[in-house]
């Protein structure tokens, strides 16, 4: 079992900033997240998600609806947290794409390999006013967008070779720029070159979560390494949907050739996906294998949602020949929570201490 925790300001209930032992100003500081963080790693909860939202505070009396932006009170909780995975809300309607996997794969660096990111959307037109980039469209056509950034993301956290970073001091070269690879990804609402600014996360491919708050999500969570399920009267009949798509995502998949695509640029590395219409994309490592779905029993619970050959544990490359690799670590969270490694081949790595926080909750160790 994997145990989360929320953190969103004083706590989930309203008045809990009036409490004799919270200090109000704290929430703006972060010290109330820190040490909520803390004492959560101490008692052996896994990871942490941080809340977010885009909508501007309304001034509701007894209520907190000021908070801290989730990324950025991630980033400071990481120097003074160990073992527990940080996985912020990062609303993708609203946020350049190349932007999200950046701030992700900062913050994986940052905290040693234990970043994460909840994948979310947004309809409100609120939000949509505050932000001002573009007009609220509907839920089906932003989770249908979300998998794109999720893809893109992917492929810019391989646009960096292992090996890129050179350090060497003699000749003053830090970075290797022929390792560094175009992506040429586009979508329908956007488009990127690449590569990243940040270089290859830690753990490859930090961990990608989907909360399960809409029938427009179910989609959506098979992209994900981790499926978060609010409670519900009605969570067997969101775990059987789940399924139903998973199964149906399978079934696409073996009636469509798996291949690989370079992308383009000198000796593009980046993964290609073919998307078997809009019903996901063509596995380039084998089969895609729908991963055991459990009832998470609260809304800081997650169950592991769909598992994917490859793809979540750094993702194999279309290089020519060897690199397959599953970058640094990893993979990990896949062993911990009961799925199946499928990173074989030549260059397979663990890398030191990465993907750690999983492989302490109970997971085995490579």
């Amino acid at each position: 079992m994997i145990v989360g925790l929320e953190i969103d300001g004083a706590g989930a209930d309203p008045a809990a900033w009036r409490g004799a032992e919270v200090d109000p100003r704290a929430i703006l500081t972060g010290a109330l997240a820190v040490r909520a963080a803390q004492r959560a790693e101490a008692a052996g909860v896994d990871l942490l998600t941080f809340a977010d939202a885009l909508e501007a505070p309304e001034d509701v009396p007894g209520r907190v609806s000021v908070r801290l932006d989730a990324l950025g009170l991630a980033a400071r909780v990481a120097p003074v947290t160990e073992r527990i995975g940080l996985l912020p809300v990062i609303t993708v309607t609203h946020t350049e794409p190349f932007h999200v996997q950046a701030s992700v794969a900062t913050l994986d660096h940052i905290s040693g390999g234990r970043a994460g990111w909840v994948a979310e959307v947004s309809t409100s037109g609120a939000a949509a006013a505050v932000v001002g980039r573009r007009e609220p469209v509907p839920a089906a056509e932003t989770w249908r967008e979300a998998r794109y950034v999720v893809d893109v993301s992917r492929r810019l956290w391989d646009s960096w070779e292992d090996d890129a970073i050179i350090r060497d001091a003699t000749t003053g070269r830090y970075v290797d720029r022929d390792k560094l690879h175009y992506v040429d990804f586009s979508s329908t609402t956007f488009s990127v070159k690449g590569p990243s600014i940040v270089p290859r996360p830690p753990q490859g491919h930090p961990v990608t979560a989907i909360r399960l708050n809409s029938l427009e999500a179910i989609e959506a969570a098979r992209d994900a390494e981790l499926v978060l399920l609010p409670y519900s009267d009605d969570l067997t009949t969101q775990l059987q949907a789940l399924r139903d798509t998973n199964h149906r995502s399978t079934d696409a998949s073996e009636s469509t050739s798996s291949r690989w695509s370079a992308s383009g640029g000198e000796g593009a590395g980046s993964r290609g996906s073919g998307r078997s219409g809009e019903s996901g994309r063509a596995s380039g490592g084998g089969d895609e294998r729908a991963g055991n779905c459990g009832s998470g029993g609260g809304e800081g619970t997650g169950s592991r949602g769909s598992g994917r050959g490859g793809e979540s544990g750094g993702g194999r490359r279309a290089s020519g020949g060897e690199g397959e690799r599953g970058g640094e670590g990893a993979g990990s969270w896949r062993r911990a929570s009961g799925g199946e490694s499928e990173r074989g081949g030549e260059g397979e790595r663990g890398g030191e201490g990465a993907g750690g926080w999983w492989r302490a909750s109970g997971g085995e160790g490579e």
